[in-house]
This record gives structure tokens, sequence and C-alpha cells, in this order.
């Protein structure tokens, strides 16, 4: 990310799931703010179809299955954090939130949402709200964390996140931009949350075939040429080798093609590489 700018990739994200509202049948996640926040119309994303491929909400056809990934991915957190508050939490916390809208559609009165984020990121997406004329509602609290001179824990205590009660974290298109010790850090931070502690995040697997590794070279340029390189990939026996290092016990792991294809029933849509997991200590 460029010193002082917004993430190009939350921006790529939000259009994405913006443009999965008005192009893709049948609807794996609705987000009625997805396109207010990012200030287009429906009619406006529709005409998206024809802007190329090079566009920042992968627009048409061809990005349809990685637009369903991140619609899957969104509602597989979503229904993690219905679950989660079913069972008495009351924190949520949101790292690397971008431009999700989860804490402004939030339909749990006792749910209270915590959105961490890079400080340019965060201002950024602040001037979207209010341009979009969407108030943040009192149960969302704003934590900017620039992990080049702060930390995870400093962030959430100045903004009042309480240590001692149970709380679910959501980590999702972030893990593949880390290096492994911040992957640490920030695991061994969620160690020292009081129990129930759910996690929910996504990750990148190693490529399985020649096809593979060329598409994920090109995917992994185009994001490095706007300065967010990728920079982790595990197995799943490695990731959760690492989750239960770190006090996790309930470990699930769900490759994207799976959840697609439940979300949806399509069969003829093929997504390899990312996987979901819900871990639990």
């Amino acid at each position: 990310m460029e010193l002082g700018e917004p993430s190009r990739t939350a921006l790529a994200t939000a259009y994405a799931r913006a443009y999965h509202q008005v192009a893709d049948e049948p609807r794996v996640f609705t987000d009625l703010l997805a396109g207010r926040i990012l200030g287009v119309t429906d009619a406006e994303l529709a005409a998206l179809d024809t802007a190329g491929p090079d566009h920042p909400g992968h627009a048409g056809a061809s990005h349809r299955p990685r637009r369903l990934f991140i619609a899957a991915r969104a509602r597989f957190a979503e229904d993690a954090v219905r679950d989660a508050v079913a069972s008495g939490t009351r924190q949520a916390v949101v790292l690397g939130a971008g431009l999700d809208t989860f804490a402004c559609r939030n339909p749990y009165p006792r749910l209270r949402v915590f959105e961490v984020d890079h400080p340019a990121t965060q201002a950024w997406k602040r001037e979207r709200l209010a341009t979009a004329d969407i108030t943040p509602p009192d149960t969302l609290t704003f934590a900017p964390v620039d992990f080049e001179t702060d930390t995870l824990a400093a962030g959430l205590a100045a903004a009042g996140f309480d240590r001692t009660a149970p709380a679910i974290f959501v980590w999702l298109g972030v893990v593949v931009y880390l290096t492994t010790s911040a992957i640490d850090a920030t695991l061994d931070y969620l160690a020292g949350q009081a129990t129930p502690t759910d996690l929910v995040f996504d990750y990148g697997t190693p490529p399985a075939t020649p096809a593979d590794h060329t598409a994920l070279r090109a995917r992994a340029a185009r994001v490095a040429a706007v300065g967010e390189p990728w920079l982790s990939y595990f197995t799943p026996a490695d990731i959760a080798a690492r989750l239960r290092r770190f006090g996790f016990t309930h470990i699930e792991d769900h490759p994207a093609q799976n959840l697609i294809t439940t979300y949806t029933s399509l069969l003829d849509v093929t997504f390899p590489g990312p996987h979901l997991i819900r871990a639990t200590r």
C-alpha cells in the first residue's frame, strides 16, 4: 500500500461485492450498502461489464469465480458472527475492514463491532460513509492501527475493546499479504483473549498444477504492482498446526471451491487456491 494512501485491493474487493449484487445469480450474499459506499448505482455497476479486465471491480463473466469467492467468504464470516452472537459473544473485531459494511448493517443490537485498519484506509472509508450519507451506528468503533508504528493490542485497547470477554475476529483478504511473523503476532494476541474466541480468516495455498501456478503468478504480479504483494501461502496441514500452537482446538477448513458450490449449487465454477477457516479456542 502506498504511504498515506488507502488500500487499492480494498477498493477492488468493495467493487466485487457491489457488482455481485447486480450481476450474479444465484446471489450468494446480500449487501444493500455495497454500492452506496462506493457512490455507484445499480445501473452504473451493471455497465461495468464492458469496463475490461483491468477494472477494479473484476467485472464481467471471466471474473465471476473470484466474485463468488469474495461473496462466499463474506457470507461465511457473517454466518459465523451470527453463531457467535447466539452463543453469547458480544464483541466482533474486523481486521483489515476496508470498505466492508457489516458494522453498518449489524442486526445485533448488543454486538459491538471494532474495525481495525490502516489509518489512511480508515479515514478514506469514513469519508466514503459520509459522502454516501451512511451514519455509522453506535455499535461501531473505529480502531486505526498503523502496524509500522503501533500494535493491535494498543489499538484495540485505545478503542475500548474488552480482553476479558469473548470475541469473534474476522480477518478476510489479509493473511496472504502478511509475513509469517506478522501472522503469528496476531495469533499470539488472540491467544490471550478470554474464551471462547472465534476466528474466521482466509488464506492462500501453494499452486497444485502448472496452470494454477501460472494464474497465481499473474494475479500476484498485479497486486504487487499496486504495492500490496502476496507474501504467505500455507497447506491446510501447515495452517492447522500453526493454529493449534496458539491454542485453537476446533478448526474447520473449507476450500473456496466447496463453499461456492455449497452456497450456489453451481458445479461449473472453478476457483482453486483460497481456503476459509473457522477456528475456536
